[in-house]
Order: structure tokens, then sequence, then C-alpha cells
């Protein structure tokens, strides 16, 4: 059986933008092509490749094939690099990753800059909360992530980066009002909090450390980190807030610790598939040079040659 790149690059795009027709305007061709294409694709592997519903959603075998589309884009690009330096200089083709957002607001986009100017990539960044990134890669939708998971995934390279340091912070006026004897369980029950998202259990996590229960505190939802940020400076709640950023408000009296023991360490890794690529290697490095400047050093667990954690 051999695949035709054609109808690979095709899957890619229906998947990234989930319509044959968006897709159709992004590849310059008519829907119907792009249509045939796909059931060329199916017709090949014998098994539906899109679920065909809106958004376009890959099946497990179109997963499969995702993978091997960004795998051969990436392949086929380092390999002109190296014969036509020349023609490659004007490509810049486009490596998908996965960030978290706190990560892409506090400390991974100079590292991020570096592995652009050196390779002369583009990146499609993809946002995802940390604890759900690897998915994304072992999907074939990215290339690489940021993830707070360190279960290795088949065919790829896990590193650790250190840890995201977190203090959970309010104003003092917000503390006097909800928490004016403290962290106790049935005021945490009553304080509002601050979420990024539904997927952010950051609060509820560190609250079930200090009182050994659940709570159910109100909550108001900011979807950016910025913002998140902005939202607890202004009383809107309590929350999680990256260290690096709660400083100097602390320092100032604008900011409180919620509790005596407000700080809280995500511990990060990069997951990155293990192909024989310059790009992924550079990308890789470059990323990790910036999390050994930043991140606080985590345990002393590393990754064995095959992609599995020692923990010795």
């Amino acid at each position: 059986m051999r695949m035709d790149p054609v109808a690979l690059s095709t899957l890619t795009a229906v998947v990234h933008e989930g319509t044959f027709e968006r897709a159709a305007s992004r590849l310059h061709v008519t829907p119907s092509a792009v249509s045939q294409r796909i059931k060329a694709l199916e017709q090949a592997v014998g098994q539906v490749v899109v679920d065909r519903a809106k958004p376009v959603t890959a099946t497990a075998a179109g997963e499969v094939l995702l993978r091997l589309s960004g795998h051969w884009d990436l392949l086929v690009h380092d390999a002109l690099a190296e014969l036509v330096p020349e023609a490659s200089a004007s490509a810049h083709p486009l490596v998908p990753i996965v960030v978290n957002a706190d990560s892409l607001a506090t400390w991974i986009l100079p590292g991020l800059a570096r592995a652009q100017e050196q390779l002369g990539i583009t990146l499609d960044i993809v946002r995802e909360d940390e604890e759900h990134a690897s998915g994304l890669v072992r999907s074939g939708a990215a290339l690489a992530a940021v993830t707070a998971d360190p279960a290795p995934v088949a065919g790829c390279r896990i590193h650790p980066l250190g840890s995201l340091r977190y203090l959970a912070v309010c104003t003092p006026g917000f503390r006097a009002r909800w928490l004016p004897r403290g962290a106790r369980a049935a005021d945490l029950d009553r304080a509002p909090i601050v979420r990024f998202d539904r997927k952010d259990t950051m609060q509820h996590r560190v609250a079930r450390r200090w009182v050994r229960r659940e709570i159910d505190p109100p909550a108001s939802y900011v979807g950016s980190s910025r913002e998140f940020a902005e939202a607890v400076r202004l009383g809107m709640g309590w929350g999680m807030m990256p260290d690096a950023w709660a400083r100097e408000d602390l320092a100032a009296g604008a900011l409180v610790p919620v509790s005596r023991r407000p700080h809280h360490d995500v511990p990060l890794h990069w997951l990155a598939w293990r192909l024989p690529s310059r790009t992924l290697e550079v990308l890789s490095d470059c990323v990790l040079e910036q999390a050994r400047r930043v991140l606080v050093p985590h345990d002393s667990r590393h990754v064995v040659p095959d992609g599995t954690i020692d923990a010795s």
C-alpha cells in the first residue's frame, strides 16, 4: 500500500479546519476535490478516516494517518533543507505544538522565538491545559507539547522541564471580608475563586491540601492568563497566580497570601515525537534551555533514552 502525500495533507487540513469547505479554501481547491481525496484515502486504507459531523474529527484510523502526515511534512522539510538550502530558505513549514496558557504568558516564548530564528519555521501554538496536552501529541494533532503528565507516549521522548510555581493570593480587602479566620473549610466554601476555565482545578486541589476535603465555592471564569491575574488583583476572587507575577504585588501589599502554605509547584515536561528531525531537535533544545533559565528545578527523576522515566 502506498500513501498519497497530497491526500494526507488534505486530511490534515480537513481536521484542522473542521469542515471540507474551509479545508478547500486553505488548499485552494474545490470542496469536491477535498471530498474525493478523502474518499480515495479511505479506499486505500479500507477504513473511514474522518467523522463527517461538524466539526470534522479524525477517527482512530484517521489519527494514525494524521501522525504520519505531520511526520512526513517535517522530515521532507528537513531533507530539503540539507539537499537544497537555498530553496528551503524561502519555505516556512508550520510546526504544531501544544502549550498551556500560563507557560505562554510567563516563560516559553523567548525559547520558541530562538528556535524560529534558527530554523526559519512558523509555529502553530495550540493553547491547551497542561493536564490534557499529551493527548494532542498522541492523536497526531501536534508534534510536541508542554505537559504536566509524565507518562511516556509510545514513539515519543519526554524530558523534565522544571516546575512552574504558583501562589494562592487575594487582595487584603478580599481576605478581610471572606477569609478573616484564614483558610478554613467553611469560609473557603463561601469565598469566590477565579478559574481559568472548567478544566482548571488548581484552586480546588490546593484548598483540598489545606483543609483535607473538597470545597465548593462560587467561581468566575476568566480564560486569559493576564486577565485572570487582573481579576484577582481587582478582588473578584482568590486564585493561583504565577509566582513571577505575584511577587511584586505581595511586596507592595496589594496582594496577600490566602494561606500560610500558598506555594504550589506544577512540574512540567516536554513531550516530542522521536524523529530523526533537526527541526524537532533544535526546537526541543531551545525549549529546554529556556526552562532551565526560568522554571523551578523539580525532583531528581530523569528520562532514559527509550523515553521512560527513571526514578532512581
